[in-house]
């Protein structure tokens, strides 16, 4: 491992959704690093593209999803040129995924023991039936299931949400691999369950040396777990940076909307939350210019005529908006 060198790149990553009503362009030219050791939040509403570069990263793109442009490379190797063999072995060894909703990843005919078992031996033919039992049962102690023995022999609808979203945690780093990938990961639990989940991830980030791309839509799990953040809007970035200049000195007006509509703990309750106006874009019909331009209260005309340029706004820290380049635009173009 050379420090100088990320984990992840991806470079310039268009996917399309070609459908009888035209093409969707869901991720639309997005370019990051990922460093070893290291969890960046990907936020944005629903529709922004979260889930669908994580799904090209690992090779999981439904029909009628499509690369369409751009490079991911992982540990230099060009992800996108692999066969469906190697992709396999990438798959699990090299990067997992923790999905959404556990009931309905788990398989509910077989034991936890067994999927866990499996996803082990899938990738890992000269390992024994005992030697992967002793590890499926370390793992779930790992993620702090109690009784892990006797739970190996149980199934899904035996265990609670927390509990199947721990076997699924499990089940993810069995393989030991470099990335994992949290899409939404905590949604479907309540808020206590959510914490303890946040905790277990944070500690096994540090034990396992794992990289994490965690995605959400709750600025309050970023805050807790990343050390950067990236902001997506209609299929693009429209703000990067740690996540204390995140928080403290968001620059793009989209970033400055998702955390001024969230409930602040700190205010004396008689504070109004101010939502984010209109709604968001036709992706089978998107804005000229910038996606954001039409829900934007600072919109100028340049805004709906031309996709704005990334202006570096802090150290590591960037922001797509043209109020950055607003002293230099044209008259006529800043109004």
């Amino acid at each position: 491992m050379e420090e100088n060198k990320p984990l992840l790149k991806v470079q310039d990553l268009k996917v399309s959704f070609f459908t009888p009503a035209g093409e969707v362009k869901a991720v639309d030219g997005i370019s990051y690093t990922l460093g070893y050791n290291e969890v960046m939040g990907i936020v944005g509403e629903s529709g922004s593209g979260k889930s669908v570069e994580a799904y090209s990263i690992i090779g999981l793109l439904q029909d009628p999803g499509k690369v369409t442009g751009g490079s991911i490379e992982f540990e230099g190797e060009d992800v996108l040129a692999f066969t469906p063999a190697q992709m396999r072995q990438f798959r699990g060894n090299k990067v997992s995924m923790i999905f959404q909703n556990p009931m309905t990843c788990l398989n509910p005919v077989y034991t936890i023991g067994n999927q866990l078992t499996e996803a082990l031996t899938c990738h890992d033919s000269s390992i024994s039936k005992e030697e992967a039992k002793k590890r499926a049962i370390e793992m779930l102690e790992l993620v702090g299931i109690n009784n892990a023995e006797k739970r190996m022999n149980q199934y899904p609808h035996e265990f609670s949400g927390g509990m199947r979203q721990r076997a699924m945690i499990a089940m993810a780093l069995i393989c030991s691999p470099k990335l994992l990938i949290a899409d939404e990961p905590t949604t479907a639990l309540d808020v206590t369950i959510q914490a303890q989940i946040l905790e277990l991830m944070k500690s096994l980030q540090k034990k396992e040396n794992t990289s994490i791309i965690f995605i959400t839509h709750n600025l309050g799990v970023v805050a807790e777990i990343c050390d950067r953040v990236t902001v997506m809007y209609a299929g693009r970035i429209v703000e990067q940076g740690k996540v204390n200049d995140i928080f403290y000195r968001p620059q793009h007006p989209y970033t400055k909307g998702l955390l001024t509509s969230i409930p602040r703990l700190d205010e004396d309750g008689l504070e109004r939350l101010i939502p984010i106006e209109g709604t968001p874009i036709d992706l089978l019909d998107p804005p000229k210019g910038c996606s954001f331009g039409p829900r934007c209260s600072q919109c100028m005309k340049i805004c709906l005529r031309e996709k704005p340029p990334f202006a570096e706004v802090g150290e590591e820290h960037i922001s797509a908006c043209w109020l950055h380049f607003r002293d230099g635009l044209p008259k006529g173009d800043e109004v």
